[in-house]
């Protein structure tokens, strides 16, 4: 579980589970080699190499590293 402040003001939090905050994104090279696999892990899909959070109110994304609790990449949206 974690909780980070948007910068629009918004609080995240992902202790909830489904939720809307958290996204499961993987890269094209990561999903090409989880279908070319020769068998799936029973217990589930490896994790993403990062973590993406989306803020409901401004849409606002934020990329972690998984494991790092630091943004390392945050997108907004143009208007």
């Amino acid at each position: 579980m974690a909780r980070i402040q948007c910068r629009c003001g918004a609080t995240l939090w992902n202790g909830m589970s489904p939720n809307d905050i958290q996204l499961i994104v993987y890269t094209d090279k990561e999903w090409d080699a989880i279908i070319n696999c020769d068998s799936i892990d029973p217990l589930g899909l490896p994790s993403p190499k990062y973590d993406a959070w989306r803020c409901p109110e401004c849409e606002r994304i934020y990329f972690f590293e998984c494991g790092n609790d630091k943004a390392v990449k945050i997108y907004a949206l143009e208007k």
